[in-house]
């Protein structure tokens, strides 16, 4: 059994805490920390943990902890990832790896020389519903792989999210925020991206928060906010990826596959679950598939128990650091791209997960 320490206690933390300790029997808590003392110690008290941390220096000298989560926010996630490496300690990371290729770059690097894991959000690929869409695909349901696509739409974060400013900061914005889920479902189902193209723009120079308590606070906006790639995979395939925190509302799916027999409506990669969706040349309509494997609910914690796992057996993780290190130099390179005008060749490059 692995132990984690838990660097972070945020709103996405309530997730990891109930999975880890209901759901993963290889998995154990064995402390908290985070800069507000009385979110460690609610997670503690709630869940039974008998450890909390002065500060993440302290979690990473205990040596009872194997294992590193870092759930902090995007910009903080270098530093403490490599605090964490320095210390000898493996890390499971949230999305995304780093808030620039440099960074992600140095955490890379620095586990490949210290042979420590490195893994990371998102492990929504290894749900149910794009797992039954990896199986449809590796059976040839669709036939030849022609393209993809993907939209996240939405209008952003400042009307609900407690405290959503960082979304507009350095390391946010929306390819950043949820190309992670989007990139990561066309890498584990189509493979490796190879060359790519792209345009991004601030749509809105400042962003008026109406959800409480910062209601009335604006935001300057310092990252793209509509972001458009075009990649072109290792197996040929083309597709294209829409990100945006502009539009109000809009009609399109989340991802589909086209194939020389059908097409594949895939699921939301924001979730575990389905529905899965089929269209063969020769019926009428999107037929809707069943589910062929488990962890369809929200299964938050799957990618850091399949690492656990991965350390135990020498193996490599499924939601690994190259992995994680392909998807943002993805999601980089299209800003990268609109910045240059230019196509750009990756250089970096990844094995498709072993499927479930």
């Amino acid at each position: 059994m692995k132990k984690i320490g838990f660097v972070g206690c945020g709103d996405i933390s309530g997730i990891y805490l109930k999975n880890l300790t209901n759901m993963f029997d290889d998995l154990e808590i064995i402390g908290v920390c985070d800069l507000i003392r009385e979110r460690a110690e609610k997670a503690s008290n709630s869940y039974g943990i008998k450890k909390i941390y002065k500060d993440m220096h302290e979690l990473f000298a205990d040596p009872e902890v194997d294992i590193v989560l870092n759930i902090t926010r995007p910009y903080e996630h270098l530093d403490v990832s490599v605090a964490a490496l320095e210390a000898g300690k493996h890390v499971y990371s949230e999305k995304p790896l780093g808030a620039s290729l440099e960074e992600a770059r140095k955490i890379r690097d620095l586990a490949v020389a210290k042979k420590l894991y490195v893994g990371g959000a998102p492990d929504t690929f290894l749900g149910a519903g794009l797992q039954t869409c990896r199986k449809l695909l590796d059976d040839g349901v669709i036939g030849d792989i022609f393209g993809a696509s993907a939209y996240m739409v939405c209008r952003g974060h400042e009307s609900w999210h407690p405290d959503p400013e960082f979304y507009y900061k350095y390391g946010g914005g929306p390819m950043l925020d949820m190309g992670p889920y989007y990139l990561t479902a066309l890498v584990s189902l189509l493979g490796p991206v190879k060359t790519i193209t792209g345009m991004s723009k601030i749509s809105m120079s400042e962003r008026l928060i109406t959800s409480q308590p910062f209601h009335g606070t604006k935001i300057k906006v310092d990252v793209s906010t509509y972001v458009t790639g075009t990649m072109q995979f290792g197996n040929g395939a083309i597709g294209t990826i829409f990100t945006t925190f502009d539009v109000h509302k809009a009609q399109v799916p989340r991802i589909e596959i086209y194939g020389s027999e059908g097409t594949l409506c895939v699921p939301d990669p924001n979730y575990f679950g389905g529905p899965v969706r089929l269209f063969k040349g020769k019926t009428d309509d999107f037929e809707e598939m069943p589910l062929q494997f488990g962890y369809s609910e929200n299964s938050r914690g799957l990618g850091l128990s399949d690492m656990a796992k991965a350390i135990e057996e020498g193996r490599s993780a499924r939601a690994n650091v190259d992995l994680l290190y392909h998807i943002v130099e993805i999601m980089t390179g299209f800003e990268r791209a609109s910045t240059e005008r230019r196509f750009i060749d990756l250089e970096s490059t990844v094995e498709r997960p072993a499927p479930m």
